[in-house]
């Protein structure tokens, strides 16, 4: 048996921290002493205290710690949902922080979507304007922390649509963010095979004709993240470092900031 001090040491936590988890019946001791209340911890009690640890680093809450030591499956599922919603707040603050430098440098602010770059007076305006609404709509839902299966259904979904209406009225470079956004939202659910097909076909897009610089590094992140999905990481970075090269082509500092944001939201 351990005593508290020697126990948190091994651990890696407070005494204060273990005497909270005691009171919120997160993890008692094996043994409290009637008499004095001083609190006995086993050796295997170390195990799930250290995850304990692990979990708090990772700011995940009490109350969902307490759901993922008690999954059956180790809180794999708790845990990807958790992620997905650390993704979905890491774009709305990239958003946030792009808004906020036009601010300080007293631009006006600037619509960041994507979706703006795709607009053509010469397209038709009310098919161009439901692809650019059905665009904005994806970026909406993958900001949106908590999403449902039936969330990411019209995710996917939106994602395709509007890629099919800039397929009727757009050119290279609609086609290309079409493919681009198909392939995050696929990323972003873990779903390799269609996250590798549009990300290729954006490459294969955008490579083939005359877009700007932006969007040829942003083909080679996107084809990165997909790969990542894929588990094959050595051509995730070949992908990354094929994106880094193409910024060094990208004047305008506001596209490049974009890319680079992406870039750096890869976990290699």
């Amino acid at each position: 048996m351990l005593p508290i001090g020697r126990f948190a040491r091994l651990a890696g936590l407070t005494v204060k921290a273990l005497r909270h988890y005691d009171a919120l019946g997160l993890l008692s001791p094996a043994r409290t002493d009637s008499a004095t209340r001083h609190r006995w911890y086993s050796p295997d009690q170390l195990e799930p205290a250290r995850r304990i640890r692990r979990l708090r680093e990772l700011d995940l809450p009490l109350p969902a710690i307490r759901a993922v030591l008690a999954a059956s499956d180790g809180g794999r599922e708790l845990l990807i949902s958790y992620r997905r919603d650390i993704e979905a707040r890491l774009a709305r603050d990239q958003r946030i922080l792009h808004g906020l430098v036009h601010l300080i440098e007293g631009d006006d602010m600037p619509d960041t979507t994507a979706a703006a770059r795709t607009e053509s007076a010469s397209l038709p305006d009310s098919e161009r304007q439901l692809a650019a609404d059905l665009f904005n709509l994806v970026w909406t839902l993958l900001e949106q922390t908590g999403r449902t299966t039936e969330d990411d259904d019209r995710m996917v979904h939106a994602a395709h649509a509007s890629r099919y209406h800039w397929g009727q009225v757009g050119g290279p470079e609609q086609f290309a963010i079409g493919e681009w956004q198909c392939a995050r939202v696929y990323s972003v659910l873990g779903r390799a095979e269609p996250a590798l097909h549009h990300a290729r076909r954006c490459l294969e897009i955008a490579t083939a004709s005359a877009v700007p610089d932006w969007l040829i590094a942003s083909a080679h992140e996107g084809l990165a993240r997909a790969y990542l999905v894929a588990g094959q990481r050595e051509s995730a970075l070949a992908s990354r470092a094929a994106a880094e090269a193409a910024l060094a082509n990208v004047n305008d500092a506001e596209d490049r900031q974009v890319v680079q944001d992406d870039l750096a939201s890869l976990p290699l």
